[in-house]
């Protein structure tokens, strides 16, 4: 039995298709999209098959060269809304417990939490409003 070139090049992008849902490549998916392209010049246009592995080749690449600079700039993107502990770092919180090196108690965010001061030489008074620079575990450092 025969089989045409433009089934072949669809079986490829369907291989490649999986592998890209398997490993999460984005390359992956541009060889497939190159896959399906060289599908078309071949069942479609009648192609030879130099035509067909030349708009394999620069589909693929053409691919590749756009939307890999878009994912690493996603990738890099830190996210827009700040949730969990990034979400309190950076605020302001009151004393209810004497601060310092050690240790203490703040108030943060409607809720009671155990702090330290970020400086080993400085202590906070009860009262005093201190601002929260990093969460390490569910100890707050403050300044």
């Amino acid at each position: 039995m025969d089989i045409d070139a433009w089934l072949w090049w669809l079986i490829g992008a369907t291989a490649l298709g999986i592998a890209l849902v398997v490993t999460a490549m984005p390359e992956l998916g541009m060889l497939a999209v190159g896959a399906i392209a060289a599908a078309l010049v071949a069942g479609v246009f009648g192609g030879e098959a130099v035509a067909q592995v030349v708009v394999f080749a620069i589909v693929s690449t053409a691919g590749i060269a756009v939307v890999r600079p878009i994912a690493n700039r996603h990738r890099a993107q830190r996210p827009q809304l700040a949730t969990g502990v990034d979400a309190l770092k950076g605020r302001q919180a009151v004393v209810l417990e004497r601060v310092d090196a050690s240790g203490g108690r703040i108030k943060l965010a409607g809720e009671v939490w155990s702090a330290r001061a970020l400086d080993t030489d400085r202590a906070y008074e009860v009262g005093q409003e201190v601002d929260v620079v990093d969460i390490e575990g569910a100890t707050a450092i403050v300044m």
